[in-house]
This record gives C-alpha cells, structure tokens and sequence, in this order.
C-alpha cells in the first residue's frame, strides 16, 4: 500500500512533509508549510449550479487602488501598484509592480468626497501600457478635477 492508502486507513498517524506537489507535464499544484497554496498556468472552480467552469486566475483584479486625490496624494491600499504620480487636476498615472501581459485589460474606477458629496466618473486608462495607466477623475461638468476618494481597478493578464 501506498502512505496516502496507510494515512487514509489510519495506520498511519500524520503525514508531515515541508512540501507537497502533484505535477503532471504542465499544470502543477504545491503546498509548502507555511501554508502557501501555487497553482500553475489555471485555477478552475464549477458555477454555482456545477454546469460550466471558469478559470479564476483570468477573473481576478490584478491592480486596484484606493487613493486621497487631493493635496498630498496618498495611498490608502492598494494591490500591485508601485507608485502614483500625481500629473494635476484629478488625473494620475499609477505604475505596476508587476506589469499586464498586454495593455488590452478594462479599466474601472470612481471618484468622490468623503462629506458625501457628488461622486464622479473616472475616465479609466485614457493611456494604459503593460507597466503603466493614467486616468482621469471627472467632475460633473466634465472637467477633470481632485477628490478625496480615488479608486480604480484593472482586469486583465498579469505577465
């Protein structure tokens, strides 16, 4: 018998191992003891109702922010983002630590106050590169202009 056949019989007490790893040519799963799971090339999980599959690793946000556009501007949170550079009047370019596969990604954002004031439009990635996007907060007249509230995310593929 096998030690996973022993473990599942309980003739054996516990497995310990630092790492575990299942390969088979090109997709691959590993789970080290810091509890760290890598999945390689897909992740695929079933719908709610078990008819269809989708690959989660291309349905996950690969950059958001969360950011106060006025005065000083700060970084509240934020995933992959390395820096932001204020360039004036609500528009901004926020560099990737880790670049897109391409600059083909969507881009979503909004813009507000905190006093509950008017919320605006981002006019998302009017510039996108792989390492790179600058967007634009939009004022209701149209205009760009600073708010206290900055956020903005981007779907697409990670390099």
């Amino acid at each position: 018998m096998t030690k996973a056949a022993d473990l599942a019989l309980g003739k054996i007490a516990a497995l310990k191992t630092a790492l575990i790893e299942f390969t088979d040519g090109d997709d691959a799963i590993a789970v080290a003891d810091a509890g760290v799971v890598t999945l390689l090339t897909t992740a695929v999980v079933k719908s709610e109702g078990g008819a269809v599959t989708h690959n989660i690793a291309q349905g996950l946000c690969k950059v958001w922010l969360n950011m106060n556009g006025t005065g000083t501007v700060a970084i509240r949170d934020s995933s992959n983002i390395a820096s932001i550079t204020d360039n004036g009047g609500g528009d901004y370019t926020g560099t990737f630590t880790n670049a897109m596969n391409n600059d083909d990604y969507v881009c979503a954002g909004e813009g507000g106050t905190e006093s509950g004031g008017t919320s605006h439009m981002f006019l998302c990635a009017h510039t996108k590169a792989t390492g790179s996007a600058r967007v634009t907060n939009l004022s209701d007249g149209g205009g760009a202009a600073d708010r206290n509230i900055h956020g903005w995310m981007l779907m697409g593929d990670l390099a």
